[in-house]
């Protein structure tokens, strides 16, 4: 275990800036592949990028598929363990890149046999099984769009969001269909074709499926000739729910492995006896993105545990598995923490050289713990759904400031700004000064549009700008930090405060094992600070410990920013991806519809 990095202290950019964690270069285990900062931005091309691809053959174009599997396949990473995948009851499958090849081949061919076309939509609703991989690979090999659905979502979450993207079928298990789909198969008309994956061999399926090991066994596993792909063909449908109304579905096209590759590369360092756990389910963008795409690009081998989050099952598979790279949530950060150091203490965590986080900011605390903890620094990182790849980001061979999300990739042209009423943008350049987070267009992990829905995405572009709807500050060197969403960001007393400044605050407290904050409408102030706070095991919530959280908070933020009210629960709405529904505890506080709730932990 890596444990020469130093904790400096140092003055607060920001609110939420705790010190900086040094990285020197004597202390790197093995040399980062972006060790200078500025110079690898100054050269970077997204056309040298594309040359770390090799296309199709023939110049017939570029294929998501092609790049993660056939290309090493057919090279000297044929007998290379690409995917060991780590079953409920510790049962393991080794997957090669020979062995992707062929099933990913079959699978592609029982799309072609039943009649599935270009850009036809293949669903899959599955646990993190082979088959959603073999799934997700063989579709983009027929051309076909791949969409994850969340294995937990009721069934009418799953009608609407196949409903919305037209779905041509389905690959499901016998246990999923039977519970959710069932129900509602006849309610969406375009769907042709569901392919169960049966419980056992030989099992008796409902009427009007079709078993796909059967189907799998019959196809042919030889070489599955990929059609020209244009790099702008539609791969992808990510669905993202927003704050009312209906799920968006994010359009991701081929060319976005440029970005998968080169910020795996980049961003998460991935060296090529890397072996990488990214904890993230498929349903979400980053269990694709990065979990799929991004690792098997580079020719790396991935790990994939069927089971939900356990600590002591983390460790070991970290300890047993020799990770070496691991991405992972803040919620499951902070759920480590909760456990405490000496867990970890119990296992051999010494691979580890690289960690990474994403899917809402890390609390500064979190990073310091990790740092205490495992001798290595989490690294935040800032996307969303609809940038498709990584944005921002803590890289290796950079100083880490916890709580930032640090620095714009190579090829990534990012700005905070403001939008004015008349509809001008002026960029605000001014350091520590609040604004939305822009980006440039032009990645190629861009996404291309919301799925019939036109007009929704165009309001997304203004003044050159795709506006991200995350508020943040940029310090003096260049570091991001994050505010808040827009629509959750607290005007009280004439100030403008982010919740994640308070949250974090909070968090720092020896009691607090989570909280969210909202604005709590108030007929003086506007809104006041409102927090609900999840306390650690053993610590009981008393008025005596709600006042010590307030006089606690109002020492580090001072009293305008400070929670005015203090609520304690035994558990916080999330999403599946581990984002607190802050939207959703705001409309509980003020007895309203709760809205969109498909993407609910436990819904």
């Amino acid at each position: 275990m890596a444990t020469h990095l130093t904790v400096a202290a140092a003055q607060p950019v920001l609110a939420t800036a705790h010190s900086v964690i040094h990285k020197r270069v004597e202390d790197w285990a093995v040399a980062p592949n972006l060790k200078d900062y500025s110079a690898t931005r100054s050269a970077f091309s997204w056309a040298a990028a594309l040359k770390e691809l090799d296309g199709l053959p023939d110049g017939q174009g570029l294929n998501i598929a092609h790049e993660a599997i056939d290309r090493h396949a057919c090279g000297p990473l044929r007998n290379h363990l690409a995917i060991r995948w780590i079953g409920k009851r510790g049962d393991v499958r080794d997957y090669t890149y020979g062995d992707l090849q062929i099933l990913t081949n079959r699978f592609a061919n029982v799309l072609k046999k039943l009649g599935a076309q270009k850009g036809d939509r293949v669903y899959v609703l599955a646990g993190r099984i082979p088959e959603l991989y073999i799934a997700a690979l063989g579709t983009l090999k027929q051309r076909c769009v791949f969409c994850p659905l969340f294995s937990a979502f009721g069934p009418q979450p799953i009608k609407a969001r196949m409903t919305i993207g037209g779905a041509k079928l389905l690959v499901t298990t016998q246990c999923l269909y039977e519970r959710k789909v069932r129900q509602i198969r006849n309610e969406v008309p375009t769907l042709e074709h569901v392919l169960i994956i049966p419980e056992e061999p030989g099992a008796e399926l409902p009427p009007g499926t079709e078993d796909l090991t059967r189907l799998m066994a019959a196809a042919p596993p030889e070489d599955f000739n990929i059609e020209p792909t244009d790099p702008q063909d539609v791969a992808l449908l990510h669905f993202t729910s927003g704050t009312t109304g209906t799920p968006k579905g994010a359009i991701h096209v081929h060319e976005a492995v440029v970005a998968h590759h080169i910020t795996g590369k980049l961003a998460l360092d991935f060296h090529a006896d890397d072996i990488f756990w990214c904890t993230a389910d498929p349903g979400w963008v980053t269990g694709t993105s990065y979990g799929i795409i991004a690792p098997l690009t580079n020719g790396i081998t991935c790990i994939v545990d069927e089971e939900d989050f356990d600590a002591e099952r983390w460790y070991r598979i970290l300890q047993d598995q020799k990770v070496t790279v691991w991405y992972s949530a803040p919620t499951a950060i902070r759920m480590l923490m909760k456990t405490g150091k000496e867990l970890p203490a119990k296992y051999d965590l010494s691979s580890l050289r690289f960690l990474a986080s994403v899917g809402e900011p890390l609390n500064p605390e979190a990073v310091v713990w990790s740092h205490e903890t495992y001798g290595l620094p989490f690294h935040d990182n800032w996307w969303q759904t609809e940038t498709g790849g990584i944005m921002i980001a803590n890289f290796a061979a950079m100083d880490v400031r916890p709580g930032s999300m640090g620095k714009p990739l190579p090829g990534i042209d990012a700005a905070i700004v403001q939008k004015h009423k008349d509809g001008s943008v002026e960029e605000i350049v001014e350091p520590g000064v609040q604004g939305e987070i822009a980006l440039r267009p032009g990645w190629p992990s861009m996404f291309r549009g919301y799925w019939q829905e036109k007009e929704r995405y165009e309001k997304c572009f203004a003044g050159g700008f795709y506006f991200t709807g995350d508020l943040a500050k940029r310090d003096a060197d260049g570091y991001y930090w994050f505010v808040g969403r827009k629509d959750d960001v607290i005007k009280t007393s004439g100030h403008l405060i982010g919740p994640f400044e308070v949250e974090s605050v909070l968090l720092e407290h020896k009691a607090v094992a989570d909280s969210a904050v909202i604005g709590k409408p108030d007929p003086m102030a506007g809104e006041i600070v409102k927090a609900f706070v999840l306390l650690h095991e053993g610590r009981q919530p008393t008025d005596d410990l709600r006042r010590e959280l307030m006089a606690w908070a109002r020492s580090r933020l001072g009293a305008a920013v400070a929670p005015k009210e203090i609520e304690f629960v035994t558990t916080l709405p999330r999403t599946r991806s581990g984002k607190i529904m802050r939207r959703l505890l705001k409309n509980r506080e003020m007895g309203l519809p709760e809205g969109d709730t498909s993407t609910l932990e436990q819904s």
